[in-house]
């Protein structure tokens, strides 16, 4: 029995030692912290902006300098070379509807450099194509069952679902993502879509050796400065490079590209919508934390969780808002606000409370007075619509039923509003 009740008693402890050790993540709307909404429209001089022409002349830079310093890192530097290669070609893809394209980038700088593999489909006898550019998670060859599609050799994460292992990708992962690209309907639509691995540009581990990064350091460096760049702006900067390909491919149309993301890859679209203007529209795609949801509402995935699950995706000096959300100077209505005049759609899922589906509404909703500068209509109030009722104005948003995922009902959305805003 003694030994029984000392069991009994560490285990109690550990268990005790566990709860106070991990933190707690607020599902809660009564448990919300009372915060004031920063005014994309108020200037550091306390003036109020009531003209397109003042946001664009005396405050739009002022706050994307905000973001890149104490949230998503500054570029350091310029390239020395950046250069194309169309790698493979055919012309009878996604049942007979479409072309494909393999074109290798080439980015080099100091001597060194990486490349990336932009896969691309377009709708047979169009030109000037309207297009989707975004990243993927596991590779080019899990988007689609398209056995021509080239298979990366770069790292990728394990998982035991797709039967990755030792951090090379696998034939038996080839379409394995297929569902969270509709590329039959985006076709059908008369878009085409470009997507990229992210690991060729930086693979998704806290290690700044071996990707877009290394190329900038000076003698002896190893990791960015704090206010440089981390993970989501290198992914960033890639897709701005890629638009410098499509501005060179006369099938596609340059001045109606649509950056689109989802999760990690949602908060990289968000940011190279804000970091060029070249970016006809941009799509949102459960973003969350660091995305689309505002941070003072620490709810859900906070500032301190992202930050201590994923160190490399922000510069390190957004680790001062840590569990201080309060003294951030910026959120992230003002990063949407950063994407006006252009078209925006944010969308949430229902079962996805980790990424603050109301707080990606209210994003938008405090996003829209800037837009509405230009004669654009946002989201008119900040009641939430109802499940699976999109708004669909030039910020438009939606919540769908389901989990933490892109849908064919998100593309159907997506098509839609492209073709009114964008097309």
């Amino acid at each position: 029995m003694k030994l029984l009740s000392l069991l009994l008693f560490f285990f109690f402890m550990v268990q005790m030692t566990k709860a106070q050790s991990e933190p707690e993540y607020n599902y809660d709307e009564s448990k919300v912290p009372e915060f004031k909404v920063p005014d994309p429209l108020l200037t550091f001089n306390g003036d109020i902006i009531t003209s397109s022409e003042d946001w664009l002349e005396k405050r739009r830079s002022g706050l994307y300098t905000l973001f890149e310093e104490n949230v998503y890192g500054e570029v350091p530097g310029e390239i020395d070379d950046l250069a194309f290669e169309v790698i493979e070609q055919g012309e009878d893809a996604i049942n007979g509807k479409a072309i494909r394209k393999q074109v290798k980038a080439t980015i080099s700088k100091n001597n060194r450099s990486i490349s990336f593999t932009v896969l691309i489909y377009l709708p047979k006898e169009k030109s000037k194509t309207p297009i989707f550019l975004s990243h993927n998670f596991l590779g080019n060859h899990t988007v689609n069952e398209d056995p021509n599609i080239i298979m990366t050799d770069a790292w990728v994460m394990n998982s035991d679902k797709l039967g990755i292992t030792d951090n090379r990708p696998k034939e038996s992962s080839r379409g394995a993502r297929s569902h969270r690209w509709a590329i039959e309907k985006i076709i059908d639509g008369g878009f085409g879509l470009a997507t990229i691995y992210y690991g060729e540009v930086d693979p998704d581990k806290n290690d700044f050796s071996d990707g877009l990064h290394s190329l900038f350091y000076e003698d002896g460096q190893k990791n960015p400065k704090p206010e440089e760049w981390g993970s989501i702006a290198a992914w960033s900067f890639a897709l701005s490079k890629t638009l410098d390909y499509f501005e060179t491919d006369i099938d596609i149309d340059e001045t109606k590209v649509i950056a689109f993301g989802h999760s990690r890859l949602g908060k990289t679209s968000l940011w190279a919508g804000a970091s060029d203007q070249r970016f006809a529209g941009v799509i949102s795609n459960d973003s969350g934390c660091g995305g689309a949801a505002l941070s003072k509402r620490k709810f859900g995935e906070t500032v301190a969780r992202i930050n201590t699950s994923f160190p490399h995706w922000f510069c390190d000096n957004f680790n001062a808002y840590n569990d201080n959300e309060e003294t951030l100077p910026v959120d992230q209505h003002q990063l949407l606000a950063l994407i006006a005049p252009r078209p925006l759609y944010v969308a949430s899922a229902q079962e996805d409370e980790w990424a603050d589906p109301r707080g990606e509404f209210l994003s938008a909703y405090y996003a829209t007075p800037v837009y509405n500068l230009f004669g654009k209509e946002g989201i008119p109030s900040n009641i939430m619509p109802e499940v699976n009722q999109p708004i669909q104005n030039t910020v438009a948003y939606h919540i769908r039923t389901g989990k933490h995922d892109v849908t064919d009902y998100d593309w159907g959305q997506y098509i839609k509003w492209a073709k009114k805003f964008v097309e």
